[in-house]
């Protein structure tokens, strides 16, 4: 795709999400919006309500209740009110976007679940050291984190925000009526619209509008509100952030959104052929495919969609070049890719191995973006780089000998999976810190973690070396186990 088509979809958005918050919010007040003004009030409202966006099958019949409604947002209850506005909005909205393209393929979609079921262990580290690294690359994409503060302050937060969204699109039937993937992408569309909202102090499309008439569509940074933590800061932070539409198009624009899907299809694929266990090509596409219907949910163009590991190069290469050429200053890249590491280093027991995150981030992700995180500015322990090196060596030499006589094997993906079950353990399946998602939800994600126990395209022998360096029987079993310790010992020392 050409400079000039990608120069286009920056001052792109999502009309359908961008018009629904806009009837929502309505127009904001002239100058600094306190915390007093109705919005804030409203936005809370819509908090409550995406509550009640519970699974797929639910968004058909959903309809959002008019007058006073109660919920508890974060810690605290709330109420709020919807009126008729609010109510017609959202119920258009939810009508409108649940519905999946008509090129959607049930078949290539289910074979995508398969193979997240088979290969799922793995995607935490790949998450973690190649996904979210690569979505920080982008300077415009990286300036809208880090101005929240909530990927330095939050990481394990944010971390687990993400894989609330991944885990429901991708287990099996997360797409269909009997699953919820629909519904949580439908709620990060919305968050996605009210950033941009609240960073514009308005409709993006009017934004544009004025741009287009000549004007400069530059949104004044405003006094920020003390750091004290909370969504409602995180909003008004947003709000007071500054924009110049002119220069770097609307935020969380098309351009941006499309890149993101890339993180999440395309380099979880790459990563895959790195670490020596690619995929067959028919696989790799079932994959693109239904993160394209993904893409479709979250208001994304299909323009911007890819097919195939080559598309998904080449479009990746050329955003990525277009991002690096117009740094921010200050850049924000190298505070998230070093909150990042630390979160992980914190999740690994060894010592020894604490350091392997930026090491493994540059395997994967190439020293470019290493560079672009800071990666290679940070110093790393020469016996810490030595034993990556060599463990990274002498798997992949092996798996290479022994795919000779057992095609399958690979202990390059048994070594991926004890990393991955530390970083589980401790970021993302904690029962003290709960991913934002149902209960009934929660439960479904506990029995996915369940069949990651044994690697079934392992030997019983591998399996056992496994089971030493991470658990003994079920990882969700164990898993709760280590919360719920966590949990009473952190009510002992309170």
């Amino acid at each position: 795709m050409r400079s000039a088509e990608l120069d286009a979809f920056q001052l792109q958005a999502d009309p359908l999400a961008d018009q629904t918050v806009a009837a929502i919010l309505g127009e904001w007040p002239m100058g600094v919006a306190h915390e007093t003004a109705l919005q804030w009030e409203r936005i809370q409202t819509v908090n409550i309500l995406l509550d009640q966006w519970v699974d797929n099958a639910s968004l058909s019949w959903w309809t959002a209740p008019r007058g006073a409604i109660r919920g508890t947002v974060g810690n605290r209850e709330i109420e709020g009110h919807v009126d008729d506005a609010m109510a017609d909005a959202l119920n258009h909205y939810i009508q409108a976007a649940q519905i999946l393209p008509s090129w959607a393929d049930a078949a290539q979609i289910e074979r995508a679940e398969t193979l997240f079921m088979e290969h799922g262990a793995l995607s935490c580290i790949l998450l973690f050291c190649s996904s979210l690294p690569e979505c920080y690359v982008v300077p415009d994409l990286s300036s809208v984190l880090h101005a929240t503060g909530q990927l330095e302050q939050n990481t394990e937060y944010r971390i687990r925000s993400t894989a609330a969204m991944i885990f429901p699109v991708m287990m099996h039937g997360g797409l269909a009526a009997r699953g919820a993937g629909i519904a949580q992408v439908l709620k990060v569309r919305l968050i996605h619209a009210m950033a941009r909202n609240l960073i514009l102090h308005g409709s993006p499309q009017d934004v544009v509008r004025s741009v287009q008439a000549g004007q400069d569509g530059i949104i004044k940074a405003q006094p920020r509100p003390a750091a004290t933590g909370g969504r409602g800061v995180m909003y008004q932070t947003l709000f007071a952030h500054g924009w110049n539409t002119s220069r770097d198009g609307l935020p969380c624009n098309q351009e941006e959104l499309a890149y993101t899907l890339l993180t999440f299809g395309y380099v979880f694929l790459r990563s895959l052929r790195r670490l020596g266990i690619g995929l067959p090509r028919q696989d790799e596409e079932a994959y693109l495919h239904a993160w394209n219907v993904v893409g479709h949910v979250l208001g994304i163009e299909r323009a911007l969609m890819v097919h195939t590991m080559d598309e998904g190069q080449a479009l990746m290469a050329a955003m990525q070049a277009r991002g690096r050429a117009q740094p921010v200053t200050p850049d924000p890249r190298p505070a998230l890719g070093q909150a990042l590491m630390q979160t992980m280093a914190g999740a690994l027991p060894w010592k020894i191995v604490k350091p392997f995150p930026p090491l493994m981030t540059r395997y994967l992700c190439g020293s470019a973006t290493a560079h672009d995180l800071g990666l290679l500015a940070q110093p790393v322990p020469w016996l810490s780089v030595a034993l990556f090196w060599a463990v990274l060596a002498v798997a992949r030499a092996l798996d290479t000998l022994a795919r000779l006589v057992v095609p399958q094997f690979s202990l390059v993906r048994a070594l991926t999976r004890v990393v991955g079950y530390h970083f589980m353990s401790r970021v993302l399946m904690s029962q003290t810190r709960p991913l934002q998602l149902p209960v009934g939800l929660l439960s479904q994600v506990d029995a996915l973690v369940h069949g990651w126990s044994d690697d079934v395209r392992a030997p019983r022998w591998l399996n056992r070396l496994e089971d030493r360096l991470t658990t003994r029987g079920s990882w969700s079993a164990d898993l709760a186990g280590t919360a719920a310790a966590q949990g009473a010992t952190g009510q002992q020392s309170r």
